[in-house]
């Protein structure tokens, strides 16, 4: 049986990642989250000094990134993968709203992009693989066989985040989610270098009112017949 590509595309806080894993394992893929990519990068740049409240020196992360190893590690008691930063399992700091702040910008540095999204392409040559992020459908994978564009109302997506949070003990308020969610959304589809659009070949996915278990049973049923029909 072929192997495809599959590419999620999407505005934060939809539940790429969720979907995502969920298709790559009962389909015996390979699951990819570039977003956590980009993270792992800003928490370099966070943890260097590079990137800050009134810090921005593009210049030095740049001339770090021959420095910055990143890989992806299978955690069988978890089920999924976890990225490692230089040796280093930060599954767990990426997650935090202070990396959430600066994602987007450090995201938009072109040189940044060009590297990771070399790395995205390398992992994915064998196809076999769903991976999820920005650009994948346009950028990385624009020849994907099944390509996703997943979006969802603001409030949905600032609430869905929020409890995250909270589940994972940060005092955050609701307002300082939903604030950095208007602020992603607005960088991330509007910077020069790879912003965020749907694929003209893209299926538009509106999970607003829809649970994850619905989300997935359609992707994964939309998924096997165009697999059947190219095999």
């Amino acid at each position: 049986m072929c192997k495809i590509t599959i590419a999620i595309d999407g505005y934060s806080s939809t539940g790429k990642s969720t979907v995502a894993k969920h298709l790559a394992k009962d389909l015996g893929y390979v699951y990819v989250d570039t977003g956590a990519m980009y993270r792992a990068v800003t928490l370099y740049a966070l943890r260097k000094g590079y990137f800050g409240e009134t810090e921005k020196n593009v210049d030095a992360l740049v001339n770090d990134l021959p420095k910055i190893t990143l890989k992806f590690v299978f955690n069988e008691s978890l089920g999924y993968s976890e990225i490692y930063l230089n040796d280093e399992n930060v599954e767990k700091e990426i997650r935090t709203l202070q990396v959430s702040a600066f994602v987007s910008p450090v995201a938009e540095v072109q040189a940044v992009r060009v590297k990771l999204v070399e790395m995205q392409q390398q992992m994915g040559k064998e196809k076999g693989i769903v991976m999820d992020g920005r650009d994948i459908g346009t950028v990385v994978f624009p020849d994907a066989e099944m390509k996703v564009f997943m979006t969802a109302s603001i409030q949905a997506r600032a609430t869905r985040r929020y409890k995250e949070l909270l589940d994972r003990g940060e005092q955050v308020t609701y307002q300082e989610v939903l604030e950095n969610v208007e602020s992603r959304d607005y960088i991330d589809s509007n910077r020069e270098f790879s912003p965020l659009r749907k694929a003209d070949d893209a299926i538009e996915f509106d999970n607003s009112d829809i649970g994850l278990q619905d989300q997935f049973e359609r992707l994964h049923g939309y998924a096997l017949r165009l697999i059947e029909k190219l095999n």
